[in-house]
């Protein structure tokens, strides 16, 4: 039984229906919190909370892009109207599309910047008047370790993860007086549907999940990290634990970024 940490508090999880937004909700459930989950298939929102519902967990749901103002801030009063406020919110929404500066057309890079960085503005521009009303609260928003180093043909994608870092400073200081503590984590490689859509990208004659394994060997732990190892440092940085804790950014990545391309000879 994970301990009641977060009874009574009420949590909005932005892309909790699939990968590490819902390892998030179910983990903040778990510890007591009533969750309202969001996303923009309808029907996995309605699957995770009949399953999150049917281990005895207080979880909601409701179908939104986030991208877009109203649906936003929709979000946020159908939680509000169905718990009474918002404590925490985990921005874990985001996509993935590749290209550089030259073969990305700007649809897709509007799309990208879109979905990363304008939906996680959002639904702070209206959550956080809510936290005021309640003296306080906590945003974690899912970056990635592209915010620190890139892969080749990511463009979009890795410039919009050094937004969602940048951004997260720039709130935690306009903030920190209110009570409103904002943090970043960045995953490595995590064995979600967004690995395994690049996983089938770039397979070749492989499997996709041996390619997922290759992946998971570039990480000095030696595999890919789930959904839950994210979820825990997401609970603990929710959480009075680490009320001395705003504005940085946390890895997640298996030792991914303590290693430099140069290897020694045996």
């Amino acid at each position: 039984m994970v301990e009641q940490e977060f009874a009574s508090r009420i949590a909005i999880v932005a892309g909790g229906s699939l990968g590490i937004g819902k390892a998030a909700a179910r983990r903040l459930a778990e510890g007591g919190a009533s969750v309202v989950i969001c996303g923009r298939r309808e029907e996995s929102v309605k699957a995770t909370v009949a399953e999150l519902q049917g281990l005895e967990l207080t979880v909601e749901g409701i179908p939104a892009d986030i991208s877009r103002a109203a649906d936003a801030e929709k979000v946020v009063a159908f939680t509000v109207e169905r718990f009474g406020g918002v404590d925490v919110l985990v921005n874990s929404v985001g996509i993935q599309r590749y290209g550089t500066v030259v073969d990305t057309e700007e649809a897709t890079w509007d799309e990208v910047f879109d979905t990363n960085v304008k939906g996680m503005y959002l639904m702070a521009h209206f959550a956080i008047p809510e936290m005021q009303k309640r003296g306080g609260g906590v945003i974690v928003n899912v970056s990635s370790v592209q915010a620190f180093a890139s892969q080749k043909s990511v463009a979009a994608y890795t410039a919009s993860k050094g937004a969602i870092n940048a951004l997260t400073r720039a709130m935690a200081l306009d903030h920190a007086g209110e009570n409103i503590r904002v943090v970043a984590v960045c995953p490595g490689s995590v064995d979600t549907p967004m690995l395994r859509y690049a996983a089938d990208i770039w397979k070749g004659d492989q499997t996709s999940d041996d390619m997922v394994e290759t992946w998971g060997k570039m990480h000095p732990i030696g595999r890919v990290g789930t959904p839950e190892d994210v979820a825990e440092l997401i609970a603990f940085l929710a959480s009075d634990r680490a009320s001395f804790i705003t504005g940085g950014e946390y890895k997640v990545d298996g030792g991914l970024l303590a290693a430099i391309a140069v290897v020694l000879p045996e």
